[in-house]
């Protein structure tokens, strides 16, 4: 039954290097919260939050641009 969940992890093209590139995000993600912590002064929950607020914003912002992009490429058709 282990082998199942190796074929499975290495069929999906990760096996060991999906465990280095999950592991090399945890640290990043770790090193931004701890920053922001430190910056404000705030817990690493509260930090943690502005850090997912973050991306969110990063994230909305990059889907009304994308929309905008596509609506004015479709209009100069």
């Amino acid at each position: 039954m282990a082998d199942l969940g190796f074929r499975l992890l290495a069929a999906r093209g990760g096996g060991i290097g999906m465990m280095v590139r999950w592991f090399i995000q945890i640290v990043i993600y770790d090193i931004c919260v701890t920053t922001i912590s430190e910056v404000f002064g705030v817990s690493r929950l509260v930090s943690l939050f502005i850090f997912l607020g973050i991306l969110l914003a990063i994230g909305f912002a990059s889907y009304a641009l994308r929309n905008r992009m596509s609506s004015q490429a479709d209009a100069d058709v």
